[in-house]
């Protein structure tokens, strides 16, 4: 861990004035620039296309599908997870990442059920639809925007926090779904 992200951690923990300052900040980010990732065509046409095809899935089945996407992550054969990744949308939000210049360190969009769309990279699981990122935002409505706490990331050896936010028909403004985007804490400004 660098002195800096040291640094961080301590005044994000010590003062929650300034846990909510960073949150106001990246309130701010996901308006200023990611909504307008959630509005790409391609991205809005996938999860609509998710939507459909999910629709008549029942627990158990999104459940076993969660299952097979853990198990696949450290094999060579990843039937659920490769199809996703290999998709045009998940390599734009890849490329995303890549030009932010580690601004951004991760981005994935769910359907209205939760289940994984597109996604820079493999997340840790196929469902989020138990988690926070996805209840406080879909079933919230079109504004909605939930903001994780500051985290360290072992993989990036670095602190990060999650914005998530609704991803909505820009023809009806419904919500359709859901983005999250890591952003790296010691590059919010």
């Amino acid at each position: 861990m660098t002195f800096r992200a040291a640094t961080l951690a301590l005044a994000l923990l010590a003062l929650p004035a300034q846990a909510e300052d960073v949150s106001q900040q990246v309130k701010g980010i996901v308006e200023k620039d990611l909504r307008a990732w959630a509005a790409d065509p391609a991205l809005v046409a996938a999860v609509m296309a998710a939507n459909e095809a999910h629709s008549a899935l029942s627990q158990p089945q999104i459940d076993s599908l969660d299952a097979a996407w853990k198990a696949e992550l450290d094999t060579a054969s990843r039937p659920t997870i490769d199809p996703i990744l290999a998709s045009p949308v998940s390599k734009a939000l890849k490329a995303q990442l890549e030009a932010s210049g580690g601004r951004f360190t991760e981005a994935f969009v769910t359907d209205n059920r939760g289940l994984n769309v597109a996604q820079a990279g493999p997340t840790s699981d196929y469902w989020q639809g138990d988690e926070a990122k996805f209840q406080e935002t879909y079933p919230k409505g079109a504004d909605a925007v939930y903001v994780s706490e500051v985290e360290f990331d072992e993989s990036s050896q670095s602190y990060s926090v999650q914005a998530s936010f609704t991803v909505t028909d820009p023809a009806t403004k419904s919500p359709i779904g859901m983005m999250t985007v890591g952003l790296n804490a010691e590059m919010i400004q």
